[in-house]
Formats: structure tokens, sequence, C-alpha cells
């Protein structure tokens, strides 16, 4: 046998051995779910995976103990099927509503531009006036959470605070913008956006403007902090200013009254948006990748003290947290969009027009619950008011919403 014919025979082998080997891959071999490529998890039924920190390769999935990809574990309780029942929506004013906000007495305060004026909705569904005087052109309204009072922006840049149980209003400086009041309403915080660099600084005062304290500078970087006191106070701001983390992943650093070196938290996406649970043990947010086609993607994970950035959870939902609210630390409603476009991350405008599903989400468990409403809806800015009573208003229709759950 000569060595051309032995070559010809060895060939022979290995390329029938890997047609065999395809055969059974394509008709035989049962394909890996996400979580066994990662690496066994043993999880309860109903348990979402957690993700701790980690660097993910372009192209390679992840091990365990990293975030899992955009193709994430499909649980059997996604598809739960809905209710044969449909909950009716009321309008519980039907007016051009901004700024709707619950305080801790049950009451939702909020601006009619149809009028300038400001009213106040009762637990009982009743609506009174705050005050008789008119502010034209409002802008923004950012509310106490324990008193009738806020600090109401207007669009060449004026402040004021305004007390609406006694009448007392104060000027800001103009320099000040987004604001956020502490949890017992006693200080506000802010951006002092001053002509030069060395001169921007996170601020925080009492609600008049007095008692100002310089808490961090910002340099250039002001567009990248987001003011939002947490509820536990000992966060005063978030900054999306931590080291670079690659195209795809974020450092977001925790800033504190005092200068505390908090941990930070590494978000897998671009465009953090967050929301505090009603504790500050955790937090929500969205962020979108290349990895979800550049849709939003929906997080929990805690974020106080030495547990800032743990246990996150993938929720499987596309969508933004500020279309979320939390009904206590464990469960949130959201509003989902019915279908979503690639690039919607980097462009929301595009959902405009399609309508939302409605969610009860258990954070624990990550059990979600569509609640079927009569009519098309999309949800703007959402909130649990007294009653067990949900609160919407409608990027395309006039007025405050409410449903009772």
């Amino acid at each position: 046998m000569d060595k051309k014919r032995i070559i010809f025979i060895v060939a022979f082998i290995i390329i029938t051995l890997i047609f065999g080997y395809l055969l059974y891959r394509v008709f035989f071999a049962k394909e890996k779910t996400p979580t066994e490529i990662a690496g066994e998890v043993n999880l309860p039924p109903g348990i979402l995976p957690n993700a701790e920190e980690g660097t993910v390769t372009p192209g390679v999935t992840p091990t365990t103990g990293v975030l899992p990809s955009a193709g994430s574990v499909k649980y059997e309780y996604d598809n739960l099927p809905t209710p044969n029942i449909q909950y009716p929506i009321n309008t519980a004013v039907n007016a051009s509503v901004l700024s709707p906000s619950t305080n801790r007495k049950g009451n939702t305060n909020f601006y009619n531009e149809n009028d300038g004026k400001f009213y106040s909705l009762g637990a009982d569904g009743k609506i009174k006036t705050l005050s008789n005087e008119i502010f034209y052109n409002v802008e923004k309204v950012t509310w106490s959470p324990t008193k009738n009072e806020s600090i109401i922006e207007y669009p060449d840049g004026s402040n004021i605070y305004y007390n609406f149980d006694t009448a007392e209003q104060t000027t800001l400086p103009k320099h000040w913008e987004d604001f956020s009041f502490s949890p017992l309403g006693d200080k506000i915080a802010s951006k002092s956006i001053g002509l030069a660099e060395e001169n921007r600084w996170l601020v925080t005062s009492d609600p008049e403007g007095k008692s100002v304290s310089l808490i961090e500078p910002m340099g250039n970087n002001a567009d990248r902090v987001i003011m939002d006191w947490s509820p536990n106070k000992q966060v005063v701001a978030l900054s999306r200013t931590g080291e670079a983390q690659g195209a795809d992943r974020e450092e977001i650093l925790f800033v504190g009254l005092n200068g505390e070196n908090f941990r930070s938290m590494i978000v897998e996406g671009r465009d953090f948006t967050e929301k505090w649970s009603p504790t500050g043990q955790k937090m929500l947010y969205s962020v979108y990748s290349i990895r979800s086609d550049f849709q939003p993607e929906l997080w929990i994970v805690n974020a106080e003290g030495d547990n800032i950035g743990t246990e996150r959870k993938l929720l499987n939902l596309t969508t933004w947290a500020d279309k979320c609210t939390f009904a206590d630390d464990r469960f949130i409603y959201c509003a989902v969009p019915s279908e979503t476009k690639m690039g919607a991350g980097l462009a929301p405008e595009l959902m405009d027009s399609t309508p939302d599903l409605l969610y009860k989400i258990d954070t624990k468990t990550g059990l979600k619950n569509e609640i079927p409403v009569d009519g098309y809806h999309v949800i703007d800015e959402i909130f649990v008011g007294e009653n067990n009573t949900l609160y919407f208003t409608d990027k395309n229709q006039v007025g405050l919403f409410s449903l009772s759950l």
C-alpha cells in the first residue's frame, strides 16, 4: 500500500467522523440553555440568577458570576396567561397635568397647565386648590415629600421656593438647577452651574436657599450627574463619571453628603436611568447596549452601603426605569411597550405612539403578571398613591389617569 493511498484512507475516516458528529449535533443533541452555558446554578423555580462583577468579552458567553447576555434565561412564568378581565381606567383629573406627585399625607399635588394653578387630589378623589395665585408658564415642579411646598422652575431659568400652606415665596439663584428634596423635606440639593468650570458644584441648602453647603465639584461633568436624594438619606446624587469600562459598560458613583467612600456600581450598558426603592435598599435601573439591539433593559440591584452593586438581576422587560414605580421594596409596576424597535434606547421618542402593556413584577422571584386595562395608553409618569391606586399620565392624552389595583 503506497503512501498516497494511506493518506486518502485516513482523510476519509476523519471526514466520516466529522460528518457523523454534525448529524448528531443537529438531530440528537440537546441545546444548552443560557443557564447551562454559564454553569449550573441550581436555582429554585422562580428565582432570577445572580450576577456579580466581571468582564464581558464580546462574542464569549459569560461564565458563572458574570452578567448574563441579552439572550437571558426564559422563565416559565414569563408567558403566564392573561386574566380574562379588564381593569377600568378612570380620569382622575381632566386637565393638562404637570409634575404630579404623592406626598406622605396621601395627597397628590400637581400643576394645572390650563389655568396656571396648583391643586391637590385627596385620597377621597376630591380636588382642592392649593393656592389661588396663578403661576404662568411653569416648566417643572419638584415637590417636597412631606409638606405642601415645592421648587418651581421656569423656562428662562428662574426658580422659586413656594410654601402653599403659608404662601411664603423665596427666589432661588438662577444658576441652580435639577433640584431634589431630602427624604424629610428639610433640605434641597441642586447643581450650581457657574460660568467657570471651577465654580460648578453640587450643593445643598434649606428649601429657602439658605445655609448653602458645597458637596462636590462637578467641573465640566454636570450633565453626567443625577440629582436624586436616596430615601435612606445616605446618597444625595449619582454620577456617571467612574473609570472607563468600554463601549457598553459604565461605572456609577454614589455621592454622599460628607465625602463618604461608597462602593461604585458597574452597569452593563449606556443611558443609565434609575429609581430608588422606598427604603433606598434597592435600585431599579435601565440601560441599553449593542447586546440588546440598543433597546432598554430593566435591572434590579442592591444600592445601600456595602451591598451597593450586589445581587444584580435582569428582569427580562424591555422598558425604561422611569416608566416604572415601586409599590414597596419588592413589587413594582411597569409600563412596557407592546412592541419595541431596534434602537429604541437611543431614541425613546420612537415609542411615543406605541401602546403600553402594564405589568406587576415581583423583583425577588421575577414573576410577572400582566394587568389588562381597557383602552390604549402610552404611559409617561407613573406612581402609586393612596388606597392602592396607580396613577399615570399619557404622552398623547390630556389628564391624570387612575387605576384601582
